[in-house]
């Protein structure tokens, strides 16, 4: 079945190949394997095989065998890497961004996007976000911390970010109006302990 294009970059063949991308040009300097590059986006080892095959042949992307591993970078040198990395920053970057400058908000808490993003990001059409909406739920979580790690994304991302600090019972409070809103809608767990607890309280 052939997948549809993505609401949050829809001149793009796929979400696969969008978030392919995004993760590889967005770290250009990193080298990885087809393996680790399908597990760490979830995607099918097959689908990774034949997304990155066109892609290499289009010279965005670089590979190389090392033993029985075949290694894949960004291509620098190609005249659509500035563009093209630009592109994928301003669409599907949060994903990326957020998880870096959040790091350390995560040791602590978990750290989710909500909101438009959440939703294009999910599949649902519409026009593109004009703010990233970012959750953080944890009981020892420094606020001056949370709205410095924002002020680093909005600089890298060039949008508006609104982070909100939720203690876990409020999180968990069906009755706050807040945590309901959010758990109706998208959500895209920044962190590996974000997912954990999205599970949880699904």
């Amino acid at each position: 079945m052939r997948s549809e294009p993505p609401p949050l970059l829809p001149i793009m063949r796929s979400h696969h190949q969008a978030r392919l991308l995004a993760d590889l040009l967005l770290h250009p300097e990193e080298e990885t394997t087809l393996t680790d590059l399908a597990r760490r986006l979830d995607m099918a080892v097959s689908t990774t095989h034949l997304e990155v095959g066109r892609l290499v042949d289009a010279g965005i992307l670089l590979e190389r065998q090392v033993g029985r591993s075949r290694l894949v970078r960004a291509n620098r040198a190609s005249r659509l890497f500035p563009a093209l990395s630009q592109l994928l920053l301003l669409t599907y970057g949060p994903a990326v961004v957020v998880g870096e400058e959040f790091a350390d908000v995560a040791r602590k808490a978990e750290v989710f996007i909500y909101g438009s993003w959440a939703a294009r990001y999910a599949g649902e059409i519409g026009i593109a976000p004009n703010d990233i909406d970012i959750l953080v739920v944890g009981d020892r979580v420094s606020r001056l911390e949370v709205d410095a790690a924002a002020q680093r994304c909005e600089d890298r991302l060039r949008i508006p970010v609104n982070p909100v600090v939720m203690s876990r019972t409020r999180w968990r409070d069906d009755t706050d109006p807040l945590a309901a809103q959010i758990h109706t809608g998208a959500i895209y767990p920044a962190t590996d302990r974000a997912s954990a607890t999205a599970r949880d309280s699904a």
